[in-house]
Protein backbone atom coordinates (compact mmCIF):
# COMPACT_ATOMS: atom_id res chain seq x y z
CA UNK A 1 0.00 0.00 0.00
CA UNK A 2 1.54 3.46 -1.16
CA UNK A 3 1.96 6.09 1.95
CA UNK A 4 -0.35 8.72 0.17
CA UNK A 5 -2.60 6.77 -2.10
CA UNK A 6 -6.29 7.62 -1.11
CA UNK A 7 -8.78 5.87 -3.52
CA UNK A 8 -12.60 5.13 -3.40
CA UNK A 9 -11.72 1.51 -5.05
CA UNK A 10 -13.72 -0.97 -3.34
CA UNK A 11 -15.83 0.76 -1.14
CA UNK A 12 -19.94 1.20 -1.60
CA UNK A 13 -20.05 4.55 -4.07
CA UNK A 14 -22.72 6.62 -4.11
CA UNK A 15 -23.46 5.83 -7.72
CA UNK A 16 -24.83 3.03 -6.92
CA UNK A 17 -24.15 -0.94 -7.02
CA UNK A 18 -20.65 -1.66 -5.17
CA UNK A 19 -17.32 -0.27 -6.82
CA UNK A 20 -15.64 -3.87 -6.59
CA UNK A 21 -17.49 -4.19 -9.73
CA UNK A 22 -15.13 -1.20 -11.22
CA UNK A 23 -12.18 -2.51 -9.33
CA UNK A 24 -12.74 -6.18 -11.25
CA UNK A 25 -13.16 -3.84 -14.28
CA UNK A 26 -10.28 -1.91 -13.59
CA UNK A 27 -7.91 -5.07 -12.96
CA UNK A 28 -9.13 -6.56 -16.70
CA UNK A 29 -8.04 -3.06 -18.17
CA UNK A 30 -4.70 -3.22 -16.24
CA UNK A 31 -4.33 -6.81 -18.21
CA UNK A 32 -1.34 -5.65 -20.95
CA UNK A 33 -2.48 -7.56 -24.00
CA UNK A 34 1.06 -7.05 -25.61
CA UNK A 35 4.17 -6.00 -25.77
CA UNK A 36 5.49 -2.45 -25.22
CA UNK A 37 8.92 -0.86 -24.70
CA UNK A 38 12.84 2.33 -21.91
CA UNK A 39 16.07 3.09 -21.21
CA UNK A 40 18.61 5.43 -19.99
CA UNK A 41 22.04 5.28 -22.25
CA UNK A 42 24.65 5.27 -19.49
CA UNK A 43 26.95 2.84 -21.22
CA UNK A 44 30.39 3.63 -20.60
CA UNK A 45 32.93 3.18 -23.22
CA UNK A 46 36.59 3.11 -22.01
CA UNK A 47 37.84 6.42 -23.07
CA UNK A 48 37.59 9.62 -21.68
CA UNK A 49 34.64 11.98 -21.17
CA UNK A 50 34.38 13.91 -23.59
CA UNK A 51 33.75 17.74 -22.24
CA UNK A 52 30.67 18.31 -24.12
CA UNK A 53 28.83 15.02 -24.05
CA UNK A 54 26.08 14.18 -26.02
CA UNK A 55 23.03 13.26 -23.72
CA UNK A 56 20.07 11.33 -24.50
CA UNK A 57 18.02 14.64 -24.17
CA UNK A 58 19.56 16.46 -26.85
CA UNK A 59 19.93 13.97 -29.35
CA UNK A 60 16.14 13.22 -28.62
CA UNK A 61 14.58 16.99 -28.89
CA UNK A 62 13.49 16.90 -32.43
CA UNK A 63 12.30 13.36 -32.77
CA UNK A 64 8.42 13.24 -32.94
CA UNK A 65 8.72 9.77 -31.34
CA UNK A 66 10.45 10.53 -28.33
CA UNK A 67 8.54 13.43 -27.82
CA UNK A 68 5.56 10.95 -27.86
CA UNK A 69 7.47 8.48 -24.91
CA UNK A 70 8.13 11.83 -23.31
CA UNK A 71 5.28 12.10 -22.83
CA UNK A 72 3.90 8.96 -21.40
CA UNK A 73 7.16 8.26 -19.15
CA UNK A 74 6.03 9.79 -16.21
CA UNK A 75 2.80 7.99 -16.21
CA UNK A 76 4.09 4.84 -16.46
CA UNK A 77 6.91 5.24 -13.60
CA UNK A 78 4.13 6.28 -11.83
CA UNK A 79 2.07 3.20 -12.56
CA UNK A 80 5.13 0.63 -11.77
CA UNK A 81 5.98 2.05 -8.59
CA UNK A 82 8.63 4.93 -9.26
CA UNK A 83 12.01 4.45 -10.79
CA UNK A 84 14.50 1.62 -8.94
CA UNK A 85 17.24 3.44 -7.90
CA UNK A 86 20.70 1.68 -7.39
CA UNK A 87 23.94 2.07 -9.57
CA UNK A 88 24.90 -1.09 -9.67
CA UNK A 89 22.41 -2.51 -11.15
CA UNK A 90 21.89 0.52 -13.49
CA UNK A 91 25.28 -0.10 -14.58
CA UNK A 92 24.31 -3.40 -15.19
CA UNK A 93 21.62 -2.70 -17.24
CA UNK A 94 23.42 0.08 -19.11
CA UNK A 95 26.04 -2.50 -20.34
CA UNK A 96 24.31 -4.73 -21.52
CA UNK A 97 21.54 -2.30 -23.45
CA UNK A 98 24.95 -0.96 -25.04
CA UNK A 99 26.56 -4.08 -26.27
CA UNK A 100 23.07 -4.39 -28.12
CA UNK A 101 22.65 -0.82 -29.50
CA UNK A 102 26.30 -1.48 -31.69
CA UNK A 103 24.76 -4.26 -33.55
CA UNK A 104 20.89 -3.27 -33.91
CA UNK A 105 19.45 -1.86 -36.77
CA UNK A 106 19.43 1.47 -36.26
CA UNK A 107 22.67 2.30 -34.21
CA UNK A 108 22.16 5.99 -34.11
CA UNK A 109 18.99 5.35 -32.30
CA UNK A 110 19.44 7.06 -28.66
CA UNK A 111 17.87 5.04 -25.47
CA UNK A 112 16.73 5.84 -22.72
CA UNK A 113 16.83 3.13 -19.92
CA UNK A 114 14.75 3.14 -16.92
CA UNK A 115 14.99 0.28 -13.91
CA UNK A 116 10.84 -0.27 -12.63
CA UNK A 117 10.59 -0.40 -8.97
CA UNK A 118 8.42 -3.16 -9.21
CA UNK A 119 8.41 -7.07 -8.32
CA UNK A 120 6.21 -7.81 -11.10
CA UNK A 121 8.05 -9.30 -14.13
CA UNK A 122 8.15 -7.42 -17.31
CA UNK A 123 10.13 -5.10 -19.93
CA UNK A 124 8.36 -3.29 -22.68
CA UNK A 125 9.05 -0.17 -24.85
CA UNK A 126 7.96 3.59 -25.93
CA UNK A 127 8.02 5.24 -28.93
CA UNK A 128 11.26 6.89 -29.47
CA UNK A 129 13.63 4.65 -27.18
CA UNK A 130 12.21 4.70 -24.18
CA UNK A 131 12.92 0.85 -22.82
CA UNK A 132 11.37 -0.14 -19.29
CA UNK A 133 12.43 -3.48 -17.65
CA UNK A 134 10.96 -4.40 -13.67
CA UNK A 135 13.25 -5.38 -11.24
CA UNK A 136 11.34 -8.16 -10.91
CA UNK A 137 12.43 -9.33 -14.22
CA UNK A 138 16.06 -8.50 -13.05
CA UNK A 139 15.65 -11.39 -10.26
CA UNK A 140 14.08 -13.48 -12.11
CA UNK A 141 17.01 -13.73 -14.52
CA UNK A 142 20.13 -15.83 -14.39
CA UNK A 143 22.66 -14.16 -16.63
CA UNK A 144 23.28 -10.88 -18.69
CA UNK A 145 22.36 -12.98 -21.93
CA UNK A 146 18.92 -13.46 -20.73
CA UNK A 147 18.46 -9.88 -19.85
CA UNK A 148 20.11 -8.91 -23.26
CA UNK A 149 17.38 -11.33 -24.87
CA UNK A 150 14.60 -9.14 -23.40
CA UNK A 151 16.00 -5.81 -24.27
CA UNK A 152 16.88 -7.10 -27.81
CA UNK A 153 13.49 -7.69 -28.57
CA UNK A 154 11.92 -4.18 -26.76
CA UNK A 155 14.88 -2.51 -28.93
CA UNK A 156 13.45 -4.54 -31.97
CA UNK A 157 9.77 -2.80 -31.62
CA UNK A 158 11.80 0.42 -31.49
CA UNK A 159 13.62 0.49 -34.42
CA UNK A 160 10.88 -1.66 -36.60
CA UNK A 161 8.81 1.27 -35.64
CA UNK A 162 6.09 -0.88 -34.38
CA UNK A 163 4.82 2.02 -31.89
CA UNK A 164 4.24 4.29 -34.45
CA UNK A 165 1.81 1.25 -36.48
CA UNK A 166 -0.05 0.79 -33.54
CA UNK A 167 -4.11 1.70 -34.08
CA UNK A 168 -5.40 3.42 -31.42
CA UNK A 169 -8.10 1.79 -29.89
CA UNK A 170 -10.40 4.81 -28.88
CA UNK A 171 -13.83 3.08 -27.70
CA UNK A 172 -11.23 1.19 -25.59
CA UNK A 173 -9.56 3.73 -24.04
CA UNK A 174 -12.83 6.00 -23.38
CA UNK A 175 -14.06 3.05 -21.28
CA UNK A 176 -10.79 2.70 -19.66
CA UNK A 177 -11.09 6.77 -19.04
CA UNK A 178 -14.66 6.49 -18.15
CA UNK A 179 -14.51 3.83 -14.97
CA UNK A 180 -11.40 6.27 -13.79
CA UNK A 181 -13.24 8.92 -13.91
CA UNK A 182 -15.98 7.10 -12.37
CA UNK A 183 -14.65 4.79 -9.91
CA UNK A 184 -10.95 6.73 -8.30
CA UNK A 185 -10.77 9.68 -6.20
CA UNK A 186 -7.21 9.75 -6.38
CA UNK A 187 -5.47 11.37 -8.96
CA UNK A 188 -2.49 9.39 -8.35
CA UNK A 189 -4.65 6.38 -8.60
CA UNK A 190 -6.62 7.60 -11.62
CA UNK A 191 -3.23 8.07 -13.48
CA UNK A 192 -1.93 5.07 -12.54
CA UNK A 193 -4.93 3.09 -13.68
CA UNK A 194 -4.89 5.37 -17.15
CA UNK A 195 -1.38 4.34 -17.59
CA UNK A 196 -1.99 1.16 -17.52
CA UNK A 197 -5.06 1.46 -19.70
CA UNK A 198 -3.05 3.05 -21.84
CA UNK A 199 -0.17 0.34 -22.35
CA UNK A 200 -3.03 -2.14 -22.93
CA UNK A 201 -4.27 0.32 -26.09
CA UNK A 202 -0.86 0.42 -27.13
CA UNK A 203 -0.89 -4.06 -28.43
CA UNK A 204 1.94 -4.93 -30.59
CA UNK A 205 0.30 -7.67 -33.37
CA UNK A 206 1.53 -11.55 -33.41
CA UNK A 207 3.33 -10.67 -36.55
CA UNK A 208 5.13 -7.86 -34.68
CA UNK A 209 6.15 -10.06 -31.65
CA UNK A 210 7.69 -12.61 -33.92
CA UNK A 211 9.20 -10.11 -36.14
CA UNK A 212 10.92 -8.76 -32.81
CA UNK A 213 11.93 -12.01 -31.85
CA UNK A 214 13.90 -12.53 -34.89
CA UNK A 215 15.27 -9.50 -34.47
CA UNK A 216 16.23 -9.76 -30.93
CA UNK A 217 18.07 -13.33 -31.52
CA UNK A 218 20.21 -12.03 -34.29
CA UNK A 219 20.83 -8.72 -32.19
CA UNK A 220 22.02 -11.26 -29.24
CA UNK A 221 24.10 -13.27 -31.42
CA UNK A 222 25.70 -10.72 -33.07
CA UNK A 223 26.44 -8.84 -29.92
CA UNK A 224 28.27 -11.96 -28.67
CA UNK A 225 25.73 -13.26 -26.19
CA UNK A 226 24.01 -16.36 -26.07
CA UNK A 227 22.25 -16.25 -28.89
CA UNK A 228 19.56 -19.71 -27.48
CA UNK A 229 19.12 -16.70 -24.18
CA UNK A 230 15.68 -15.95 -25.61
CA UNK A 231 14.39 -19.54 -25.40
CA UNK A 232 15.94 -20.43 -22.18
CA UNK A 233 14.57 -17.05 -20.80
CA UNK A 234 11.02 -17.49 -22.18
CA UNK A 235 11.17 -21.06 -20.29
CA UNK A 236 12.11 -19.33 -17.02
CA UNK A 237 8.85 -17.09 -17.46
CA UNK A 238 6.92 -19.84 -18.38
CA UNK A 239 7.74 -21.70 -14.98
CA UNK A 240 6.74 -18.28 -13.05
CA UNK A 241 3.52 -18.49 -14.67
CA UNK A 242 2.95 -21.37 -13.69
CA UNK A 243 4.38 -20.41 -10.02
CA UNK A 244 2.09 -17.07 -9.95
CA UNK A 245 -1.03 -19.79 -11.05
CA UNK A 246 -1.13 -21.63 -7.82
CA UNK A 247 -0.31 -18.75 -5.64
CA UNK A 248 -3.63 -16.64 -4.86
CA UNK A 249 -1.13 -13.59 -3.58
CA UNK A 250 0.66 -13.12 -7.03
CA UNK A 251 -0.54 -10.07 -8.95
CA UNK A 252 0.22 -10.99 -12.73
CA UNK A 253 -1.96 -8.06 -13.92
CA UNK A 254 1.65 -6.33 -14.99
CA UNK A 255 3.62 -8.87 -15.69
CA UNK A 256 5.34 -9.54 -18.83
CA UNK A 257 3.39 -13.11 -19.85
CA UNK A 258 0.13 -11.08 -20.00
CA UNK A 259 1.81 -8.74 -22.37
CA UNK A 260 3.56 -10.93 -24.75
CA UNK A 261 2.35 -13.89 -26.33
CA UNK A 262 3.72 -17.27 -25.17
CA UNK A 263 3.61 -20.62 -27.03
CA UNK A 264 5.82 -23.52 -27.21
CA UNK A 265 5.78 -22.93 -31.09
CA UNK A 266 7.62 -19.26 -30.52
CA UNK A 267 10.29 -21.06 -27.84
CA UNK A 268 11.05 -22.73 -30.94
CA UNK A 269 10.64 -20.35 -33.15
CA UNK A 270 13.64 -18.79 -31.09
CA UNK A 271 16.01 -21.50 -30.59
CA UNK A 272 15.46 -22.07 -34.93
CA UNK A 273 16.66 -18.73 -35.00
CA UNK A 274 19.66 -19.30 -32.74
CA UNK A 275 21.13 -22.16 -34.30
CA UNK A 276 22.32 -19.74 -37.07
CA UNK A 277 25.14 -19.04 -34.68
CA UNK A 278 26.04 -22.28 -33.92
CA UNK A 279 24.99 -25.64 -31.49
CA UNK A 280 23.43 -24.72 -28.04
CA UNK A 281 26.41 -24.03 -25.52
CA UNK A 282 28.53 -23.65 -28.46
CA UNK A 283 28.32 -19.65 -28.88
CA UNK A 284 28.46 -16.73 -27.41
CA UNK A 285 28.89 -15.51 -23.32
CA UNK A 286 26.19 -15.83 -21.00
CA UNK A 287 28.16 -13.21 -18.11
CA UNK A 288 26.66 -14.85 -15.43
CA UNK A 289 29.33 -13.76 -12.98
CA UNK A 290 29.24 -10.20 -13.57
CA UNK A 291 24.94 -10.27 -14.00
CA UNK A 292 25.26 -11.88 -10.66
CA UNK A 293 27.40 -9.41 -8.85
CA UNK A 294 25.33 -6.99 -10.49
CA UNK A 295 22.14 -8.20 -8.53
CA UNK A 296 23.29 -9.33 -5.72
CA UNK A 297 21.18 -7.02 -2.94
CA UNK A 298 18.65 -6.47 -5.09
CA UNK A 299 15.16 -5.24 -3.47
CA UNK A 300 12.88 -8.08 -4.03
CA UNK A 301 8.66 -8.41 -3.25
CA UNK A 302 7.72 -5.31 -1.83
CA UNK A 303 9.20 -2.33 -1.19
CA UNK A 304 9.49 -0.26 2.25
CA UNK A 305 7.18 2.31 0.97
CA UNK A 306 4.37 0.13 0.10
CA UNK A 307 4.65 -2.06 3.13
CA UNK A 308 5.50 -5.80 3.48
CA UNK A 309 3.39 -9.16 3.59
CA UNK A 310 4.63 -11.62 6.10
CA UNK A 311 2.54 -14.43 6.02
CA UNK A 312 -0.97 -13.50 7.22
CA UNK A 313 0.66 -10.29 8.45
CA UNK A 314 0.45 -7.29 6.68
CA UNK A 315 3.11 -4.66 7.89
CA UNK A 316 4.13 -0.97 7.10
CA UNK A 317 7.21 0.20 8.85
CA UNK A 318 7.04 3.66 7.49
CA UNK A 319 3.08 4.12 8.93
CA UNK A 320 3.93 2.44 12.11
CA UNK A 321 1.29 -0.02 11.60
CA UNK A 322 0.10 -3.85 10.97
CA UNK A 323 -2.33 -6.32 11.14
CA UNK A 324 -3.30 -9.77 10.38
CA UNK A 325 -5.99 -11.57 8.39
CA UNK A 326 -7.57 -14.69 9.43
CA UNK A 327 -6.19 -18.32 8.58
CA UNK A 328 -7.02 -19.41 5.06
CA UNK A 329 -6.92 -15.41 3.57
CA UNK A 330 -4.08 -14.72 1.05
CA UNK A 331 -2.97 -10.76 0.80
CA UNK A 332 -2.09 -9.05 -2.09
CA UNK A 333 -0.40 -5.62 -1.55
CA UNK A 334 -1.40 -3.28 -4.36
CA UNK A 335 -0.03 0.49 -4.86
CA UNK A 336 -3.56 1.79 -4.44
CA UNK A 337 -4.61 -1.16 -1.15
CA UNK A 338 -3.77 -3.65 0.20
CA UNK A 339 -6.77 -6.58 -0.56
CA UNK A 340 -7.06 -9.85 0.85
CA UNK A 341 -9.62 -12.65 -0.25
CA UNK A 342 -10.58 -15.93 1.55
CA UNK A 343 -12.60 -18.57 1.77
CA UNK A 344 -16.90 -18.08 1.06
CA UNK A 345 -15.76 -14.94 -1.65
CA UNK A 346 -15.31 -13.07 1.83
CA UNK A 347 -12.96 -10.04 0.68
CA UNK A 348 -11.32 -7.18 2.70
CA UNK A 349 -9.73 -4.00 1.57
CA UNK A 350 -7.62 -1.65 3.44
CA UNK A 351 -6.22 1.93 2.76
CA UNK A 352 -5.44 5.21 4.20
CA UNK A 353 -6.71 9.11 3.21
CA UNK A 354 -5.64 12.01 5.07
CA UNK A 355 -7.49 13.39 8.20
CA UNK A 356 -8.26 17.10 6.82
CA UNK A 357 -11.62 17.85 8.88
CA UNK A 358 -10.61 16.05 12.03
CA UNK A 359 -14.18 15.51 12.25
CA UNK A 360 -15.56 12.68 14.45
CA UNK A 361 -15.16 9.21 12.99
CA UNK A 362 -18.94 7.99 12.87
CA UNK A 363 -19.84 11.68 11.63
CA UNK A 364 -17.15 10.62 8.55
CA UNK A 365 -18.69 7.33 8.20
CA UNK A 366 -22.03 9.25 7.93
CA UNK A 367 -20.60 11.59 5.51
CA UNK A 368 -21.80 10.01 2.10
CA UNK A 369 -19.03 8.10 1.08
CA UNK A 370 -20.48 4.69 1.57
CA UNK A 371 -23.95 3.82 -0.05
CA UNK A 372 -26.24 1.06 1.28
CA UNK A 373 -25.08 2.31 4.96
CA UNK A 374 -27.42 1.73 7.44
CA UNK A 375 -26.90 4.37 9.66
CA UNK A 376 -28.57 3.24 13.33
CA UNK A 377 -25.13 0.81 13.46
CA UNK A 378 -22.78 3.69 13.60
CA UNK A 379 -20.65 3.28 16.85
CA UNK A 380 -17.64 4.58 18.17
CA UNK A 381 -15.40 1.88 19.44
CA UNK A 382 -11.97 1.74 20.48
CA UNK A 383 -9.69 -0.46 19.15
CA UNK A 384 -5.90 -1.23 20.81
CA UNK A 385 -6.24 2.20 22.36
CA UNK A 386 -7.08 4.10 19.55
CA UNK A 387 -9.89 6.24 18.30
CA UNK A 388 -12.01 4.00 15.70
CA UNK A 389 -15.95 3.15 14.43
CA UNK A 390 -17.56 0.90 13.01
CA UNK A 391 -20.83 0.43 11.03
CA UNK A 392 -22.60 -1.71 8.57
CA UNK A 393 -23.84 -1.65 4.49
CA UNK A 394 -25.63 -3.52 2.37
CA UNK A 395 -25.34 -2.88 -1.67
CA UNK A 396 -26.55 -5.22 -4.37
CA UNK A 397 -25.22 -9.14 -3.31
CA UNK A 398 -23.34 -7.97 -0.60
CA UNK A 399 -23.02 -7.05 3.25
CA UNK A 400 -20.29 -5.23 4.69
CA UNK A 401 -18.51 -4.32 7.72
CA UNK A 402 -16.54 -0.75 7.76
CA UNK A 403 -14.47 0.11 9.86
CA UNK A 404 -12.13 3.34 10.54
CA UNK A 405 -9.55 4.26 12.58
CA UNK A 406 -7.77 7.56 13.83
CA UNK A 407 -3.81 7.55 13.81
CA UNK A 408 -2.41 11.26 13.98
CA UNK A 409 -3.79 13.02 10.56
CA UNK A 410 -4.27 9.90 9.00
CA UNK A 411 -7.63 7.64 8.81
CA UNK A 412 -7.19 3.86 8.25
CA UNK A 413 -10.22 2.09 6.40
CA UNK A 414 -11.18 -1.57 6.54
CA UNK A 415 -13.96 -2.51 4.34
CA UNK A 416 -14.68 -6.36 4.59
CA UNK A 417 -17.69 -7.73 2.35
CA UNK A 418 -19.55 -10.71 2.52
CA UNK A 419 -22.01 -12.27 -0.14
CA UNK A 420 -25.74 -11.33 1.55
CA UNK A 421 -26.42 -13.40 4.33
CA UNK A 422 -23.42 -15.04 4.99
CA UNK A 423 -22.58 -15.55 8.81
CA UNK A 424 -18.75 -14.85 7.75
CA UNK A 425 -19.57 -10.98 8.42
CA UNK A 426 -19.00 -10.54 11.97
CA UNK A 427 -16.02 -12.98 12.97
CA UNK A 428 -13.92 -11.45 10.11
CA UNK A 429 -14.12 -7.97 10.59
CA UNK A 430 -14.01 -8.09 14.35
CA UNK A 431 -10.59 -10.49 13.92
CA UNK A 432 -9.39 -7.81 11.69
CA UNK A 433 -10.12 -5.03 13.32
CA UNK A 434 -8.34 -6.19 16.97
CA UNK A 435 -5.74 -7.19 14.98
CA UNK A 436 -5.16 -3.87 14.03
CA UNK A 437 -2.09 -1.80 16.21
CA UNK A 438 0.71 0.63 16.05
CA UNK A 439 4.06 -0.72 15.51
CA UNK A 440 6.85 -0.66 18.46
CA UNK A 441 9.71 1.09 17.78
CA UNK A 442 11.69 -2.16 17.86
CA UNK A 443 9.37 -3.86 15.56
CA UNK A 444 9.70 -1.47 12.75
CA UNK A 445 13.45 -1.17 13.46
CA UNK A 446 13.44 -5.13 12.74
CA UNK A 447 11.45 -5.15 9.62
CA UNK A 448 13.63 -4.83 6.87
CA UNK A 449 12.66 -5.72 3.11
CA UNK A 450 13.88 -8.78 1.17
CA UNK A 451 17.02 -9.06 -1.31
CA UNK A 452 18.10 -11.19 -3.53
CA UNK A 453 22.02 -12.49 -2.38
CA UNK A 454 24.18 -14.37 -4.21
CA UNK A 455 25.69 -17.08 -2.63
CA UNK A 456 28.62 -19.33 -3.17
CA UNK A 457 27.74 -23.37 -2.87
CA UNK A 458 29.41 -25.04 0.30
CA UNK A 459 30.20 -28.80 0.50
CA UNK A 460 27.38 -30.93 2.28
CA UNK A 461 25.10 -27.99 0.77
CA UNK A 462 21.65 -29.43 -1.14
CA UNK A 463 19.03 -27.74 -2.82
CA UNK A 464 16.56 -28.53 0.09
CA UNK A 465 19.49 -27.17 2.74
CA UNK A 466 19.38 -23.90 0.59
CA UNK A 467 16.06 -23.43 0.11
CA UNK A 468 15.72 -23.86 3.99
CA UNK A 469 17.57 -20.14 4.06
CA UNK A 470 14.71 -18.04 2.14
CA UNK A 471 12.18 -16.05 3.36
CA UNK A 472 9.08 -14.47 2.70
CA UNK A 473 7.85 -17.58 0.78
CA UNK A 474 5.81 -20.78 2.59
CA UNK A 475 7.04 -22.12 -0.86
CA UNK A 476 10.85 -22.10 -0.74
CA UNK A 477 12.00 -24.93 -2.46
CA UNK A 478 9.94 -24.40 -5.44
CA UNK A 479 10.72 -20.42 -5.33
CA UNK A 480 14.89 -21.04 -4.93
CA UNK A 481 14.48 -23.31 -8.21
CA UNK A 482 12.29 -21.47 -9.95
CA UNK A 483 14.60 -18.08 -9.54
CA UNK A 484 17.78 -20.53 -10.36
CA UNK A 485 16.36 -21.48 -13.40
CA UNK A 486 16.63 -25.24 -11.66
CA UNK A 487 14.47 -28.65 -12.41
CA UNK A 488 12.87 -30.78 -9.83
CA UNK A 489 16.00 -32.93 -10.72
CA UNK A 490 18.49 -30.60 -10.90
CA UNK A 491 21.66 -30.47 -8.70
CA UNK A 492 23.99 -27.77 -6.97
CA UNK A 493 27.84 -28.57 -6.75
CA UNK A 494 30.56 -26.74 -3.96
CA UNK A 495 31.80 -23.80 -5.80
CA UNK A 496 28.62 -23.32 -7.99
CA UNK A 497 26.52 -19.36 -7.13
CA UNK A 498 23.00 -19.57 -6.41
CA UNK A 499 20.22 -16.80 -5.91
CA UNK A 500 18.65 -16.81 -2.37
CA UNK A 501 15.68 -14.65 -1.03
CA UNK A 502 16.46 -12.84 2.52
CA UNK A 503 16.80 -9.69 4.32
Amino acid sequence: MARQTVTKGWFPTRRGGIAARAVVALSSLSLLSACQSIIEQTYEPAVSPSSNPQIVEEVQKNDPRAQLGAREHPRIVASYGGEYKDARTERLVARITGALTAVSENPQQSYRITILNSPAINAFALPGGYLYVTRGLLALANDASEVAAVLSHEMAHVTANHGIQRQQREEAEVIASRVVSEVLSSNLAGKQALARGKLRLAAFSRNQELQADVIGVRMLGEAGYDPYAAARFLDSMAAYSRFTAVDPEADQSLDFLSSHPNAPQRVELARRHARAFGPEGTSGDRGRDYYLAGIDGLLYGDSPQEGYVRGQTFLHGQLGIRFDVPQGFQIDNKAEAVLATGPGEVAIRFDGVADNGRRSLTDYIASGWVTGLQPDTIRPVAVNGLEAATARASADRWDFDVTVIRIGERIYRFLTAVPKGSTALEATATQLRSSFRRMSPTEVQALKPLRIRVVTVRPGDTSATLAARMMGTDRKLDLFRLINAMQVTSTVKPGDKVKIISE
